[in-house]
């Protein structure tokens, strides 16, 4: 059976934030931080030994796998940080044309720095986000 890797846990966000080794780095994954949790309205937890995921969604695929993944988060990595948005979601791509400067894969968005995007379009992209999974994965009670 399939063990799903990446997991909520219990470890110290800022803890996490503290061990980034790049000063300007660690003062963007504050910034996020802040930015993430006050537009989510979610507490920040651990994902994993480097994601910060705000909420959670339980989703389960028609192969039958199932698991649980943050709504959004990002990671402070040392090449760029990652920003964690939904998947198969096409208003995604319109938000993304005017965030600023970052590249994308498919679910996630590279950013060298804060300074490089519109943070009032992040605070879309996140809202955005958290609509569309919620719609394709109710909550449950």
């Amino acid at each position: 059976m399939y063990e799903q890797k990446t997991k909520e846990t219990d470890e110290s966000v800022i803890e996490f934030i503290e061990s980034v080794e790049n000063p300007k780095k660690r003062q963007d994954a504050y910034r996020l931080l802040e930015i993430f949790e006050e537009t989510s309205g979610y507490p920040a937890k651990m994902w994993g030994p480097s994601i910060i995921g705000f909420g959670s969604y339980h989703y389960v695929y028609a192969s039958g796998h199932e698991g649980d993944a943050p709504l959004v988060g990002f990671s402070p990595r040392k090449a760029k940080t990652t920003l964690y948005f939904a998947t198969g979601d096409d208003e995604r791509i319109q938000l993304l044309e005017k965030l600023g400067k970052h590249t994308s894969g498919k679910g996630c968005v590279y950013i060298n720095k804060i300074d490089d995007v519109d943070i009032s379009v992040l605070k879309q992209l996140i809202t955005q986000s958290i609509a569309f999974l919620q719609k394709l994965y109710p909550p449950t009670p």
